[in-house]
C-alpha cells in the first residue's frame, strides 16, 4: 500500500510538471509573436526617412525623439521578456524529466535505463520484491536483469608500465578468447587510463578495446588475450632475443662460420619479449649460436638456428597485451 500511494504521488508530480512545460511553452510562443511584433514596428520607423538618410545610414539626432525611443525600447524589452521565457522552458523541461525518473523508481512497471535485449531475468510472475539496504542505512538498488546492446563489445586489458607508452589510441589489436579456441578477432585501442590503479604495489594501466564487429557469441567477463600492434616492419632480420649479448651498450651475436665459433658486433633495433631486430652485422642466411651445453655434463654440442628462416613480418615493439576480463557491452 505504501509503495502504491508514493507510485501514486510521483505520477501527481510527473503530471504537474508536464503541465508546467505546456503553459511555459505557451507563454514562450507568444512573447515570440510580441518580440517579432515589435521588431517590425521599430524597423518600419528606423527605415523612415525621418530617422534614416538617403545612404541608409541612421539619422543620429532624429533618433534620439521620444516616438523612436519608446518603439526601441518596447522591441528590447520584448527581446529580454523572450529571452527569459527560453530560460523556463528549459527549466521545466528539466523539472519534468526529474519528475519522471522518480515515478519510474517508485512504479510498479520495470523500466530499462537503455535499449536492448533483456538478458538474465532473474524475476518471475508472482515473485516479491523485498526493501534491500546497504551498511548505512539507505535503500539499496536491486539488479533485476541485464540488457545487452547492439554495441561492439569492449575489452579490458591492463598494460604494463613499460608497455603503456608504446600503446596509442588507434592502434590495431588481435584478441583470442579462451571460450573459442582457433578464432581471433580483430579491433582497435579506444582508450587508455595513463592514471593507472595499482595492487599489491605494482601498477597497471587499463586500456579498452573495441571489437570491429558484434559478436553476440561473446559475453561479459570472458577471459580475452590482447596482441596490441605498436608497429609494423617487413622484410627484416630477426634473431632469439636469447642470442644477443649486450655488454656497455654494444650488441654480439655468436654466428657459425666455417666450423668456427666468432663474435659479431650487431646493431639491433625493436624488440619484444622473444625476438630482437637485426639492422646490421649479419645477414640472411649466417647461422647464429642460440644456446651451448656445459662440457662437464658429459655431453657437448652446440644449438643452431638457420638464419634464413627468421625473415618475416615483426611486430616490432608490438605483441603487447595480456588476459583480461573482456566482452564487456557498452
Amino acid at each position: 500500500m505504501v509503495g502504491k500511494q508514493r507510485s501514486s504521488q510521483a505520477l501527481a508530480s510527473y503530471l504537474s510538471a508536464k503541465n508546467n512545460l505546456e503553459n511555459a511553452k505557451i507563454n514562450y510562443y507568444a512573447l515570440q509573436s510580441d518580440l517579432l511584433t515589435n521588431w517590425k514596428s521599430f524597423m518600419d520607423l528606423a527605415q523612415t526617412s525621418l530617422y534614416e538618410n538617403s545612404d541608409k545610414s541612421p539619422h543620429t539626432a532624429n533618433r534620439q525623439l521620444p516616438e523612436f525611443m519608446i518603439t526601441n525600447v518596447d522591441w528590447l524589452s520584448a527581446e529580454a521578456k523572450y529571452k527569459q521565457q527560453a530560460n523556463i522552458v528549459r527549466q521545466t523541461q528539466t523539472s519534468l524529466n526529474s519528475a519522471w525518473g522518480t515515478y519510474q523508481q517508485t512504479s510498479s512497471t520495470i523500466y530499462a535505463p537503455i535499449s536492448g535485449k533483456v538478458t538474465g531475468l532473474s524475476l518471475q510472475v508472482g515473485s516479491v520484491l523485498t526493501a534491500q539496504s546497504n551498511t548505512s542505512g539507505t535503500a539499496a538498488s536491486q539488479k533485476i536483469a541485464s540488457i545487452q546492446t547492439d554495441a561492439s563489445p569492449i575489452i579490458q586489458v591492463n598494460l604494463t608500465q613499460v608497455d603503456t607508452p608504446k600503446v596509442k589510441i588507434g592502434n590495431k589489436v588481435t584478441i583470442t578468447f579462451d571460450a573459442f579456441p582457433g578464432k581471433s578477432f580483430s579491433g582497435k585501442v579506444i582508450s587508455i587510463d595513463t592514471i593507472g590503479t595499482v595492487s599489491s604495489g605494482v601498477t597497471t594501466y587499463p586500456a579498452y578495446i573495441k571489437l570491429d564487429t558484434e559478436v553476440p557469441e561473446i559475453f561479459s567477463n570472458m577471459t580475452a588475450n590482447a596482441n596490441i600492434i605498436t608497429q609494423i616492419k617487413d622484410n627484416i632480420l630477426i634473431v632469439p632475443l636469447s642470442s644477443v649479448q649486450t655488454t656497455s651498450g654494444s650488441s654480439t651475436v655468436r654466428v657459425m662460420k666455417d666450423n668456427q665459433v666468432t663474435s659479431a658486433d650487431v646493431e639491433v633495433g625493436e624488440s619484444n619479449d622473444t625476438q630482437t631486430e637485426i639492422v646490421s652485422g649479419v645477414s640472411e642466411g649466417d647461422i647464429i649460436i642460440t644456446g651451448q651445453t656445459n662440457t662437464t655434463t658429459g655431453s657437448t654440442g652446440t644449438t643452431t638456428s638457420p638464419f634464413g628462416n627468421t625473415r618475416g613480418g615483426f611486430g616490432g615493439a608490438g605483441g603487447l597485451g595480456g588476459a583480461a576480463g573482456g566482452g564487456q557491452r557498452r
